[in-house]
């Protein structure tokens, strides 16, 4: 299944919504590489067992089940995050990516590839549906955490 949607950011016609820079937006986005534990419900702990010019491998530590990724980075850009495959994960990839079609018209576009079968007549299809909610809110709730630690504030 490959599933990509948008955020917007910052909304003009709102002052009751704090402005964002791209650099407030990349400093969130580094902060859930290296801490994701406040953005992952569940993630017990996060181990970083490699690091190498732009990419990381991390192990992540969920109670029940332990998986690794791969996290590659495109300086104040993009954030990539590929779930390597195994026994307790089919694997699987997020990449979010900072747009900016005007100057401060800032949104983050997350874009999920999966292993699940993305057929519109499959008996799966409301799974498929409540994996795209879940998605949804997830990312919704990782644009909260990065204004909350634009404000200075502790996520957790």
């Amino acid at each position: 299944m490959n599933f990509e949607h948008l955020i917007q950011i910052n909304d003009p016609e709102n002052p009751l919504v704090d402005t964002l820079n791209r650099d407030q937006l990349w400093q969130g986005l580094l902060h859930r590489v290296e801490n994701p534990v406040p953005f992952l419900p569940g993630l017990e702990a996060c181990t970083i067992l490699e690091r190498q010019g732009n990419e990381l491998l991390r192990e992540l530590d969920f109670g029940a089940a332990v998986i690794q990724d791969r996290v590659t980075l495109a300086e104040a850009h993009w954030v990539r995050f590929d779930i390597l495959p195994s026994e307790a994960h089919a694997g699987g990839s997020l990449t979010i990516t900072i747009e900016e079609p005007e100057p401060f018209f800032l949104f983050l576009r997350f874009a999920y590839q999966t292993t699940l079968a993305n057929n519109p007549n499959s008996e799966d299809r409301t799974y498929i549906e409540y994996v795209k909610s879940a998605y949804h809110q997830s990312d919704v709730d990782c644009v909260r955490i990065i204004r909350t630690l634009a404000a200075g504030g502790n996520p957790q």
